[in-house]
């Protein structure tokens, strides 16, 4: 059987987003009286290790791996259970994770790239880079008739692609006709199983290639108007096809040369090569409470080449390379020692790039604003990116604060735990116990 993908029947359209909610972490951070006391004493993550012992001791997860670290400093590392139930083999920080959606800050930030390298512009019309995107036609209802349409009323432009505001839709959240047209014409993400679930994980196979993609994709009509609503797509995985064009080299070759290479990003992949299939993770779906491989390692659909480089939720990589990007970012593009990305690309790019009047109030990412392919932060949460995959891995840096934090794990639906909200949660319980332990230090110094 072929690889399938996501449906909402598995990815509800909420659990797939849940991952944003990490960034209320801001918040709570803003005020605390975070001196060279408490940072000393980094390394103590009480609440975080008693996240991971809960789930996994339980047997709900078979392993959990949270990474975390303060500025340019080595990462703290708290692993538990083992790559799949019944293994004995350790889940650790080289562990390898289906990321999904977590692979979209990190082409977002390819993006800010090209931005810098004066080859993209972020109020430039996609069509100037992919002319078949000149003529949009939207529906007058949202998901309503693929039939009765109307013109776009302003070019979609790189801003748009990067924050949800193009008018693209998605299979896994759209309905109705629309859903159909996208199956039909390939424009679907991620890849998920090779068993015989096409009623849970979809219909239809992905175009042959990323160009392939793009063109059928300008095909279909938009959703809504572009730049006047905050809706989840695949723009993203369009964004791969930009990124191509405007560079001149493959997407996944720009990613490589661009960001893996000069990060030491070693284990992150669209496909995993054979020889590492002895760290890669089983991912679970949770049916009535029990385990299921899914895509179990040894038969894992990211071992085949996928399509085509889904810039929106292909990628496989480790708890080490991921918080090697987060540890960028917190740097402000510099990298031990490297100049990575420029500063102004990674202010850019972890700011609010909303359009002027869109917010996401009323949708499920309420409360932030959003930058290049990740939510951010707003008012006192400011400075604080990131975003969530759908098989329960999460991450975000606080530039502010020079905090970064990941946690990995697998599992299908996201939504059958509240992980992405309760991660977050112990990162700022066991934060706000180490700023008072360092309050106090300080203040018994003075």
């Amino acid at each position: 059987m072929g690889s399938r993908t996501f449906d909402e029947v598995a990815v509800s359209r909420r659990g797939l987003l849940r991952g944003g909610a990490l960034l209320g972490a801001g918040a709570a951070l803003a005020a605390l009286p975070m001196g060279r006391a408490a940072f000393a004493q980094a390394g103590q993550w009480p609440a975080v290790t008693a996240l991971a012992d809960r789930y996994v001791t339980s047997r709900k997860l078979a392993n959990m791996v949270s990474v975390l670290g303060w500025q340019q400093r080595a990462p703290d590392v708290i692993a538990k259970g083992t790559l799949a139930i019944g293994q004995a083999a350790p889940a650790g920080i080289d562990s390898l994770y289906r990321i999904y959606s977590m692979t979209k800050p990190i082409t977002g930030m390819a993006a800010m790239m090209l931005i810098e390298d004066d080859k993209l512009e972020l109020d430039q019309p996609l069509a100037e880079i992919l002319p078949a995107f000149a003529d949009m036609r939207v529906q007058k209802t949202y998901d309503g008739s693929i039939t009765d349409l109307e013109p776009a009323e302003r070019p979609i432009t790189i801003r748009h692609l990067l924050t949800h505001t193009a008018g693209l839709g998605y299979s896994i959240i759209q309905k109705g006709p629309i859903k159909a047209a996208y199956e039909r014409a390939g424009a679907i993400p991620g890849q998920v199983t090779k068993l015989p679930l096409g009623e849970i994980f979809g219909r239809g196979q992905p175009a042959p290639s990323l160009e392939a993609f793009a063109d059928n994709l300008a095909a279909l009509p938009l959703v809504a108007q572009p730049g006047t609503r905050w809706s989840y797509s695949v723009a993203l995985d369009l964004m791969g096809r930009v990124i191509e064009v405007a560079s001149g080299q493959p997407f996944d070759a720009f990613l490589q040369e661009r960001m893996f290479d000069p990060l030491g990003m070693t284990s992150t992949w669209f496909r995993v090569p054979a020889s590492e299939v002895g760290r890669l993770t089983t991912n679970y779906g949770i049916m009535n409470g029990t385990l299921l491989p899914l895509d179990p390692a040894r038969a894992s659909v990211y071992l085949d080449a996928p399509a085509f480089p889904f810039g929106g939720a292909g990628l496989v990589s480790s708890p080490a390379d991921y918080d090697r990007f987060l540890r960028m970012l917190v740097g402000y593009g510099e990298f031990e020692g490297k100049r990575v990305m420029s500063e102004a690309a990674v202010r850019l790019g972890t700011s609010n790039l909303l359009p002027e009047g869109v917010t996401t109030e009323g949708t499920f990412a309420a409360g932030s604003g959003f930058g290049a392919g990740g939510r951010v932060g707003l008012g006192a949460e400011a400075g604080t990116y990131g975003w969530g995959g759908a098989a329960g891995t999460v991450a975000f840096a606080d530039l502010k604060r020079g905090l970064r934090a990941g946690m990995f794990t697998q599992y299908m639906p996201v939504e059958t735990y509240p992980l992405h909200s309760e991660f977050p949660a112990a990162v700022v319980a066991d934060v706000m116990a180490l700023a008072k332990q360092g309050a106090g230090m300080q203040g018994a110094q003075g």
